[in-house]
């Protein structure tokens, strides 16, 4: 038998209109050891959870777009919902119609203000002789603990192996024994608690036990990632439904960092991806001009023309950390301007809707492209807020790349089906060139940067004089020099887009993409 004991001593609280909860994790400060929760039991092992949903600004966004995605179009539970949250059978399963209600909760286009508490500590210690697990976590009263909760268990990793039943038993529960059944494709676990009474400083104490004794490894294996684990390998999240209110001076973060995360989860479904494997490179090994604030100090100048660049735009989402919720990128365009981005952002959206129905990229990402227009939409009487132009000028940049990625990969088709002109094969020009980007770079995490190839022999392809004579002097001398070399002449920039808590920056990286070749 395990156990798993929660501690509710401070947090940070996850509000919503009708969704709330108090999200489980670690926060900066010393490292929890076990002199910080002494046991009355003797400890054979312990470890500290060093996984920090807090370094992935997107996590419980992420959480609620799974809840979201698991109600069908039927307004049911979608087909590997119920495997997907360790639900046995929906035929009279209270995490079943728990799980229903959250996600139809969670299905409108404009995310609820949410706001975030973390626990002082966590602690896994394994004690006695049978090496019970205890998880311990430190979490401050909060009258949110006298509504019903419901605890949602992350996995950190799929877990592997056969069919696995375990019960979770509690007086914390309702009710006070439930079973999961944990399959390959199960990636959370979905447990109906009870509202507190009394003190808030409440200690739940959960027993979690197999039907075999036999299977005891393996869910140890399942919560700590396998004997030589050294961290949690789950992550809870607690989840509460009611009438509570909202905080409504947190509504601009709240739709930033909604449309912030959105997005990203948007262009990781839409981009295309290359099945090639090529060495990432580096980010610091390529030169970078001095980077440009994106704000409401930005000039119309600057913005015109971001707008109309043909530059590929990468989005940078990797320093991104808790102190992200306060993001609040704002621009100010001009009237003119404001109205030519309207039309390129409208423009661009009714593309991408064509080439997502054309190239077949899934009703999910025209869900999320739909959630993306309705948070960067301006308001239809008063002036548009610098938030919204803000996350409408953000949509566009990030429209426009996605355009880009599809026309090289259908010019790539057009390619490998052959030319159209074989005669005119081998002269020198442009050929398409898709290289990998370090991972921490950003969104797409590759870039068609072109490559000139062919011959450069007379008439000389887009030579100077230099490389006619040159060409000439071989020709008619036969002599050992260097023949004239297709290259690139001419260069397109990449632009990075670095989203991160202290706001919204642009670093323009010169001469990436060749866009004109010639024989030199």
């Amino acid at each position: 038998m395990l156990c798993l004991d929660f501690f509710y001593c401070g947090a940070l609280m996850l509000c919503c209109t009708r969704l709330c909860g108090a999200l489980l994790m670690p926060a900066h400060g010393p490292t929890v050891t076990e002199d910080t929760f002494p046991s009355t039991e003797t400890s054979s092992a312990s470890t500290v959870a060093h996984h920090d949903p807090r370094n992935a600004a997107c996590f419980v966004d992420d959480i609620f777009a799974v809840l979201r995605d698991a109600v069908g179009s039927d307004g049911e539970l979608a087909n590997g919902s119920l495997s997907q949250f360790g639900i046995c059978t929906a035929s009279g399963s209270s995490s079943g119609s728990v799980l229903l209600e959250l996600a139809k909760e969670t299905s409108g286009n404009q995310r609820h203000g949410l706001e975030a508490l973390h626990p002082t500590g966590v602690l896994l210690a394994e004690e006695g002789e049978r090496g019970t697990l205890v998880l311990t976590f430190d979490l401050p009263p909060s009258p949110l603990l006298k509504l019903s909760p419901a605890l949602l268990l992350e996995f950190e990793s799929p877990p592997t192996g056969g069919i696995l039943d375990v019960t979770f038993t509690s007086q914390s529960l309702h009710p006070h024994a439930q079973t999961v059944c944990i399959l390959g494709e199960t990636r959370y676990l979905l447990l109906t608690g009870k509202a507190a009474e009394g003190n808030l400083h409440q200690k739940w104490r959960i027993s979690v036990e197999t039907k075999s004794p036999d299977m005891s490894q393996s869910l140890k294996d399942i919560l700590i990632g396998g004997t030589s684990g050294s961290n949690i390998s789950m992550v809870p999240l607690l989840l509460f439904s009611g009438e509570t209110g909202t905080d409504t001076s947190s509504s601009l973060t709240s739709s930033q960092t909604s449309f912030l995360c959105e997005l990203k989860r948007f262009l990781g479904d839409v981009l295309p991806q290359d099945p090639r494997e090529s060495s990432p490179l580096l980010r610091d090994s390529l030169q970078s001009l001095p980077p440009l604030t994106l704000g409401l100090s930005s000039s119309d100048a600057m913005l015109a023309g971001l707008i109309n660049s043909s530059s590929i735009t990468i989005f940078s989402f990797s320093s991104w950390s808790s102190v992200f919720q306060v993001h609040r990128g704002e621009l100010t365009f001009s009237p003119a301007l404001l109205d030519e981005l309207k039309q390129r952002l409208e423009h661009t959206v009714g593309k991408i809707t064509e080439v997502i129905r054309e190239e077949q990229v899934g009703q999910r990402a025209t869900e999320r492209l739909g959630r993306l227009k309705d948070l960067s939409a301006f308001p239809l009487k008063e002036p548009a807020s610098g938030g919204s132009q803000y996350r409408a000028f953000i949509l566009l940049k990030a429209l426009q790349t996605v355009a880009r990625a599809y026309e090289v990969q259908r010019g790539l088709r057009a390619t490998r089906a052959g030319p159209s002109n074989p005669a005119r094969a081998n002269i020198c020009g442009l050929r398409s060139l898709t290289v990998s980007l370090d991972k921490r770079l950003g969104l797409p995490n590759t870039v068609n940067i072109n490559n000139c190839h062919g011959s450069c022999a007379f008439p000389v392809t887009n030579g100077n004089n230099h490389a006619v004579l040159l060409n000439f002097h071989i020709e008619s001398e036969s002599v050992d020099e260097r023949a004239p070399c297709c290259v690139p002449v001419a260069y397109e920039a990449l632009e990075v887009v670095d989203l991160n808590e202290h706001g919204t920056y642009l670093s323009i990286k010169p001469d990436v993409v060749a866009r004109e070749c010639g024989c030199r």
